[in-house]
């Protein structure tokens, strides 16, 4: 089992940053490598939620179906994999401070197949992937002015 974990802070109304993450529709405009993130459940996005993501790991397409296990207003989402090749789950939180919002993320995994075999790469990989994808939504918020 592997775990990554990264935070920022973000200077905007923790409200607009948790709509923000938690909208599927957002995903692959902050997320480097996801190419599609749909809902595949009735109903809104919260606790039991399905939704199918579709990424691109090391040069090869991965897709996934995800489940939504915590969703708390801007406070956490949780979620984890039910299907895919790395087994995974992974927490969003959110908690205002005096220089704005923090937006931390861990993620613990389960690697499996060809990812097991190059798991150091894959570790590296992943935290620096983390870490961009959080400086991505920085970016892309704070520049909502």
């Amino acid at each position: 089992m592997v775990r990554f974990e990264q935070s920022v802070t973000i200077n905007r109304p923790i409200e607009e940053v948790f709509a923000f993450v938690s909208d599927l529709d957002n995903q692959a405009r902050w997320r480097s490598g996801l190419d599609l993130a749909e809902l595949t459940s009735d109903g809104p996005f919260g606790v039991g939620a399905t939704y199918r993501e579709v990424e691109r790991i090391l040069g090869r397409k991965m897709e996934r179906t995800m489940e939504v296990t915590e969703f708390e207003p801007n406070v956490k989402c949780s979620f984890k994999s039910t299907s895919g090749p790395v087994v995974f789950s992974a927490t969003v939180s959110f908690e205002a401070q005096d220089d704005g919002i923090r937006v931390s993320m861990t993620a613990d995994a389960e690697l499996g197949g060809v990812f097991r075999v190059a798991e150091p790469m894959v570790v590296r990989m992943g935290r620096r992937q983390m870490e961009s994808d959080l400086a991505n939504l920085k970016e892309l918020l704070e520049g909502q002015g």
